[in-house]
């Protein structure tokens, strides 16, 4: 699919949009896609984590754009190395205040890293998320029923499972659960991710790029956003501005952004 497949969406009858999963410290040029992502009707951006290092890039980066950049740090499944595995978690715990959540974490049962030992690392990061009461942001490729079992033991009261493409009867748990889904631009051809997001009701998906994905021609930006927005309004059949709304109403409450502003048309209450 060519990227001319993907239009770019007019969003300012649209209200204003979160772009709730992006790897900006990966991006080739940070200042200008920033300036695309406001001038397409992006408010919020959340920044997230792989490893140390692109957890202080994303502190740094919410630093230098504050109420417009919110920091999630995480540790990625496939990140994981044995050496630097209590470095990065040490790390984490002393930055967990400045964060507004913790992500991306989770497991990857596609990748050569043991699933013990991804265990191992996701533990302590849920025990860590209880202590502080912060959201998770979670990875679980073909992992979705174990990540979820985790989740539960802790009793955690937040949780985002990324980009979900798995199993019905594993989703049906985990809106039960009060828990949440993202939707991204991949709705454009990805059967299993399309059926979980007609499925979910608006009011438990978020909107996300997962910048820089490349999405079958498509190499996301915040701005594309719009993307993702347009595909969960034409797989639901809604107005586009209820999606913006609604979804937009979801992420400040998910992450407690402090403030609606700067997102007119978002519903306070």
């Amino acid at each position: 699919m060519s990227r001319e497949a993907f239009p770019t969406y007019e969003v300012e009858c649209f209200g204003r949009l979160v772009d709730g999963h992006a790897h900006l410290e990966q991006l080739e040029d940070l200042p200008r896609a920033l300036l695309e992502a406001r001038q397409g009707g992006v408010c919020a951006i959340v920044a997230v984590g792989m490893d140390k290092g692109s957890n202080e890039k994303a502190l740094q980066i919410a630093r230098d754009h504050p109420r417009f950049v919110y920091p999630a740090i995480g540790y990625h499944p496939w990140t994981i190395q044995d050496s630097e595995i209590e470095e990065t978690l040490v790390a984490i715990r002393r930055q967990i205040a400045l964060c507004v959540a913790l992500g991306e974490i989770g497991l990857d049962y596609k990748i050569k890293v043991r699933k013990e030992l991804q265990e191992q690392v996701l533990s302590p990061l849920l025990d860590l998320a209880r202590e502080w009461d912060k959201p998770v942001i979670l990875h679980c490729r073909f992992s979705h029923r174990r990540v979820l079992e985790m989740v539960q033991e802790r009793g955690l009261k937040k949780a985002l499972f990324h980009w979900y493409s798995g199993p019905r009867d594993v989703l049906r748990e985990i809106l039960s659960e009060g828990y949440l889904i993202s939707a991204t631009p991949a709705l454009a051809y990805s059967l299993p991710h399309q059926d979980a997001i007609r499925y979910a009701p608006l009011d438990r998906i978020l909107l996300e790029t997962d910048c820089p994905v490349n999405y079958q021609g498509l190499r996301a930006t915040p701005k594309d956003v719009q993307v993702t927005l347009q595909e969960v309004a034409r797989l639901k059949a809604l107005d586009p501005f209820l999606v913006a709304k609604q979804t937009t109403a979801n992420a400040f409450r998910f992450f407690e952004i402090p403030s609606f502003w700067g997102c007119p048309g978002v519903d306070h209450a």
